[in-house]
């Protein structure tokens, strides 16, 4: 895991990097839709329940990780963002997240657009950002000098996370 205080000044305050490739790299892979047809085209697919189990270990561990060694409390958090590859998965790295403190998510803090958007890829939190800063999601805002906690997980196994102050 890779670890860097990026600025002291608002933007980018801190930011965890993990990579798992070598040992987790199988979990989603290129296969054809049929084995069995002859020149069947090939499609992204995954090992849904290994990268499941990953994401719920991994992130919200990196995830405080990059808070603790960013010197903010968890109360300083406005908001956190999380690549929205599925909603069920997002909520229980929130809440495992929050388990690491011994504490539960408080609500609307973790905006979601996934049920109308669906998977949009690296897309996902600058467009939450966007739509939160913007004033489209209902219920989230932010304003200059909030602190907000973005994270991913995708292919490859790698992960990140980084405190931002907007």
């Amino acid at each position: 895991m890779v670890t860097k205080s990026l600025s002291d000044e608002g933007g980018i305050l801190h930011a965890v990097v993990r990579s798992d490739t070598l040992t987790e790299a199988d979990y989603i892979y290129s296969g054809k839709a049929n084995a069995d047809q002859e020149g069947s085209p090939q499609f992204i697919k995954m090992h849904g329940h290994k990268v499941y189990e990953y994401a719920l270990t991994q992130v919200p561990g990196a995830m405080k990780k990059c808070l603790d060694e960013s010197g903010l409390p968890l109360e300083a958090l406005k908001m956190i963002f999380i690549h929205q590859a599925n909603e069920k998965m997002d909520e229980a790295i929130l809440r495992e997240f929050y388990r690491l403190y011994g504490q539960t998510p408080p609500p609307a803090i973790l905006p979601m657009n996934i049920r109308w958007m669906g998977n949009s890829s690296v897309a996902t939190i600058p467009t939450l950002l966007h739509q939160v800063m913007q004033g489209e999601l209902p219920g989230y805002s932010l304003q200059k000098e909030d602190y907000i906690l973005l994270a991913s997980v995708g292919a490859g196994m790698n992960i990140n996370a980084l405190i931002y102050q907007v």
